[in-house]
């Protein structure tokens, strides 16, 4: 019989990205508290320098963030899992599109999560079950 964590826990995640995904929920479960405008300050300056994430480097990332924390890897951790999925990202180079919104049909359910060109990062739903509330995509450069 496997337990509920095993089912959401990815296993086979390397030591270094656990250790990575650690460091950055230490700024993920503090900056969750904060209002979404000021979660999306502090985003919108962490992501420039950082190239668009494949759908590939995002889910890594997510899988790292659910590997270390029992709270993340749960259905209430949805905001410090996706505020540290889009950090581990940018730890790493990358930086996918973080978004939060809502289930706008009975039952009104709100959700965050990271997405890579509009599709959602390992959810388990349809691209468009949430409506996009707010955003932070990574900066697109100009080209040359």
């Amino acid at each position: 019989m496997t337990t509920p964590s095993a089912l959401t826990r990815p296993t086979g995640v390397p030591l270094t990205l656990r250790l990575a995904a650690r460091l950055v929920l230490l700024a993920a479960f503090p900056l969750s508290f904060l209002p979404p405008r000021r979660i999306r300050a502090v985003l919108e300056a962490v992501r420039h320098g950082a190239a668009p994430a494949s759908a590939a480097q995002a889910k890594s990332a997510r899988d790292a963030i659910c590997a270390v924390s029992l709270f993340c890897a749960g259905p209430r951790g949805c905001l410090p899992r996706s505020l540290g999925a889009a950090l581990l990202c940018r730890l790493r180079g990358t930086w996918p599109t973080w978004c939060t919104g809502a289930r706008m049909v009975p039952p009104f359910t709100a959700h965050a999560w990271v997405e890579v060109d509009g599709r959602l990062v390992d959810e388990g739903v349809p691209d468009d079950y949430f409506t996009r509330l707010l955003t932070v995509p990574p900066v697109r450069r100009a080209a040359r």
